[in-house]
């Protein structure tokens, strides 16, 4: 297995970092990409068709697990007044990108909306409101109301990492103290319809807050409990059994997509798989994967210090900029795809010259990081 070519070793990364998170991480941006060009063809082989869940799921899991490693010491290192600090100015940084990547989606939009005469453009991004009374529908931008398709799980994240300093201080004291609550609250979400308001006034926030909250909620209490929770031996087992029913229902499930004439063998109500609500199936699905990942995929295993894989992990370590420019491509692939044909070829070339910019991105992003030097990818004494 190769390394990155590197005028010097540049050790970047520090000791003990798990880097199963950051590849996974950089394979949810790259399934991201995927799924967000429409009737895209490779989206059929993505994790939604092998799974009661998606990218959005492994995205934001992740992400609750991550963000505990990075803010949980501070408030024992620097005070709680810190640590609420350091997590809100991340709120920031990602509400200020947020509105950044709105100015531009909206911009590629009203481009392509001159350039292709075609409004229904505009109303399958879901910006026509935008574009005919900018004035009310910016405030609801500012407001996080205001979510054009692909630009939905950024709000999402904003509303969970405000939450997260105390659901940090109450794990700290017990886990069940976070989790009880917050499975409280996930279970009335699906009981009750609880949502919060979007923009138009028909309209509800299209990730709910009071169903995700609880994902990540578990997230942050794995991470919180790294290596100090028993594990049952029954429980990789039934992950495995749990997971491979959901791919063969999936995958039935697409064939009949895919293949005309596959029969319908499968039909089951779309409410368990509503994934603005995350129905128990989806959520069941992305801990078990997580299970089967913690248990048998090693956290040293040398497929981690590979090239390719190594590329991946760069896009997961810089997941907020990658995020912002897979939704910018997604939007150019539509536009080529709506010029050039849905072919498959061209919805090939598509999909790789996306990966491949988005590879690159964070491979400059990292290079930037080293001060100015392509990163080595990590040895075994990283895992050591």
């Amino acid at each position: 297995m190769g390394t990155p070519p590197t005028t010097r070793t540049v050790r970047t990364q520090k000791p003990n970092r798990d880097y199963r998170l950051d590849f996974f991480r950089g394979l949810a941006l790259v399934f991201i990409f995927i799924d967000h060009i429409p009737d895209n063809v490779v989206s059929n082989f993505t994790l939604r068709s092998f799974a009661f869940c998606d990218a959005a799921e492994m995205f934001i899991f992740i992400s609750g697990y991550t963000a505990v490693l990075a803010y949980g010491p501070v408030f024992d290192r620097e005070g709680i007044a810190m640590g609420f600090a350091r997590v809100y100015r991340r709120v920031w940084q990602l509400y200020v990108a947020q509105l950044f990547l709105f100015m531009i989606f909206n911009a590629e939009v009203a481009y392509t909306l001159k350039f292709l005469y075609n409004p229904l453009f505009s109303d399958e991004l879901e910006v026509g409101d935008y574009l005919q009374n900018p004035g009310e529908t910016f405030i609801r931008v500012l407001l996080l109301q205001f979510q054009p398709t692909l630009l939905n799980i950024l709000p999402l994240y904003i509303v969970l990492l405000l939450g997260l300093p105390v659901l940090i201080l109450l794990i700290r004291r017990h886990i069940l103290l976070g989790l009880v609550p917050s499975a409280a609250v996930w279970f009335a979400a699906l009981l009750f319809g609880w949502n919060l308001p979007g923009f138009p006034e028909d309209k509800v926030w299209y990730f709910d807050p009071f169903s995700w909250q609880f994902l990540f909620a578990i997230a942050v209490s794995l991470g919180f409990a790294r290596g100090r929770l028993p594990w049952p031996a029954w429980l990789p087992k039934a992950a495995l059994g749990f997971s491979a029913i959901a791919a063969t229902m999936m995958l039935i499930m697409t064939a009949h997509e895919m293949i005309p004439g596959f029969p319908a063998v499968i039909n089951l109500p779309d409410s368990w798989f509503d994934k603005p609500m995350l129905p128990p199936l989806r959520l069941l699905s992305i801990l078990a994967l997580a299970t089967l990942v913690a248990h048998w995929v090693p956290r040293d295993g040398r497929f981690f210090t590979s090239r390719t894989a190594w590329w991946i992990v760069l896009c997961g370590q810089n997941s907020l900029e990658v995020f912002c420019l897979s939704v910018v491509l997604a939007v150019m692939a539509n536009f080529i795809l709506t010029l050039a044909g849905y072919g498959i070829g061209a919805q090939l070339g598509v999909n790789l010259l996306g990966l491949i910019v988005m590879i690159g991105f964070g491979l400059l992003l990292a290079w930037f990081k080293a001060g100015g030097h392509l990163p080595a990818s990590p040895n075994s004494r990283d895992f050591a």
